[in-house]
């Protein structure tokens, strides 16, 4: 018995050393990336061998790109787009969900599979009509712009019909025993019960929309409509590519994202939706 306990104790230390090693691999580029950042103008951030941990550590770097770029704004930007994009997104791909998952019609399924099959479509084929019609309906160089086409995912539509479709009938029977309607079954049973979805989604979408660059750059002339992408971007030229000013505006950019994720992991969790259910 002492040995087989042994063997599975060495087992597992060994999977938390292999989990570890991965963890640092993903990790090293964030800590080269701040370590770039802290590095004061007299380090060599290109020396043989590389230096991880600076000698003069400074946050010089970062108070010089908030002086020379407007990157409060840059921010405020970023989080209204990517904050109506989240909203917009998460009740346009519920209110297309549901349906699909609980009602019965006509062609529900194939409806599905053809949005579905839209994600293998790739984004830069559907560029430039998109742009056409972003520019005939007035919504160029506008935050609803840059968000009209996150407006709903067809990824958003099969996580939440798949998330609609777990919640058990019970709940939804007794719902409509009490009377409720089709609108308040969905608002006040579906979409708690799908909590972790929809916090999953809004990561997804959150992070998504924070680091677009492509469509922005494409959408925005206005400066003043600029996200942190776009900022970064523009830092990048402004100092003709002095690496810890553009690491220093990349921090800035990633902090917030990494917030968001720490505050909200809690809710990525698997729930039972049934054991609210007695029989």
């Amino acid at each position: 018995m002492n040995f087989f306990k042994r063997n599975s104790q060495l087992k597992i230390v060994l999977i938390y050393v292999i989990l570890g090693a991965i963890a640092l691999v993903m990790l090293f580029p964030l800590l080269w990336l701040i370590s770039t950042a802290l590095k004061s103008p007299t380090e060599s951030i290109l020396q043989s061998p590389p230096q991880l941990l600076p000698v003069q550590p400074t946050l010089e770097n970062f108070s010089r790109v908030w002086q020379s770029l407007p990157f409060g704004q840059y921010i405020y930007n970023s989080t209204l787009v990517a904050v109506l994009t989240v909203g917009l997104n998460l009740l346009f791909c519920a209110l297309a969900a549901y349906p699909l998952a609980r009602l019965s019609f006509p062609g529900r399924d194939w409806i599905f599979i053809a949005i579905v099959s839209t994600i293998m479509i790739p984004f830069q084929i559907v560029m430039i009509p998109l742009y056409i019609l972003t520019v005939k309906i007035g919504l160029r160089n506008t935050y609803l712009g840059m968000i009209f086409p996150s407006l709903a995912s067809a990824f958003g539509i099969f996580l939440l019909r798949q998330a609609f479709m777990g919640v058990p009938k019970e709940i939804e029977e007794a719902a409509r025993m009490d009377g409720s309607s089709e609108l308040g079954l969905w608002w006040h049973i579906m979409l708690p019960a799908v909590r972790p979805a929809l916090v999953t989604l809004a990561i997804f979408v959150f992070i998504g929309s924070w680091s677009d660059f492509l469509w922005p750059l494409i959408v925005i002339q206005d400066e003043s409509l600029y996200t942190l992408p776009l900022g970064v971007a523009k830092l990048a030229g402004t100092f003709s590519l002095d690496w810890r000013l553009v690491a220093a505006g990349s921090i800035i950019s990633v902090v917030p994202v990494l917030i968001l994720f720490v505050f909200l992991q809690r809710y990525i969790v698997p729930t039972e939706t049934g054991s609210g259910v007695k029989g």
